[in-house]
């Protein structure tokens, strides 16, 4: 019986190999909504606009569909966690080379506390604290992949249930009340759906 890093592996290899195919638009419309918020949101973290983000995510999948047909996925040496974070974090650096010099004369000079030079605000290629906002942006990414691949596959009560007491955290009794049901069927529903969304998780890790 597979393990669910087994599972993991293997869907992600499928997927990966299936983007060798440029003509597969499914298994890209896969990658883009899997990985699109992730690269969104960490660029914004990094000081871009939406604008700006939404340049990186584009210029991020195409520099994946440029590399992919030579790129080889073998996590005993590098994880693709770890590729994808460097491109994107590229992309970001030309973002910010891009800056308009009269965009940054009117930005606040070194004194301001507000914002800083576009020089200062490229990203370090090796800064440790880029790596973990990066894997932080990555958790919270799949996370909210699973919970939506949960919810299409669950009773939508049961769901409500699941992600109150176990993603927001509010007691048992608390739930019980807001959703007109029993502590018992609170319990029950997080005792099964647990073992389903973590299943979930590894699959779209």
């Amino acid at each position: 019986m597979a393990t669910a890093t087994q599972d993991r592996l293997r869907t992600r290899a499928s997927l990966l190999g299936r983007l060798k195919d440029w003509n597969d638009q499914t298994s890209w419309r896969e990658f883009h909504d899997t990985y699109r918020p992730l690269i969104f949101n960490f660029a914004l973290k990094q000081g871009l606009n939406e604008t700006e983000a939404e340049d990186v995510v584009q210029e991020t999948l195409l520099a994946v569909a440029k590399a992919i047909r030579s790129f080889e996925y073998d996590p005993a040496r590098s994880s693709f966690r770890n590729w994808l974070l460097t491109v994107t974090r590229h992309r970001i650096a030309d973002q910010f080379r891009r800056q308009p010099k009269e965009v940054e004369a009117r930005r606040p000079g070194p004194g301001s506390a507000t914002r800083t030079s576009t020089v200062e605000r490229v990203p370090d290629a090796s800064g440790a604290a880029q790596e973990t906002l990066w894997a932080e942006e990555w958790e919270r990414n799949l996370t909210s992949l699973a919970l939506e691949r949960l919810k299409a596959r669950v009773n939508p009560k049961h769901f409500q249930v699941f992600y109150l007491v176990v993603v927001k955290q509010q007691p048992a009794a608390t739930v019980a009340k807001a959703l007109g049901v029993s502590r018992a069927q609170v319990y029950l529903v997080k005792h099964r759906l647990g073992p389903l969304f973590r299943k979930t998780l590894a699959l779209v890790e």
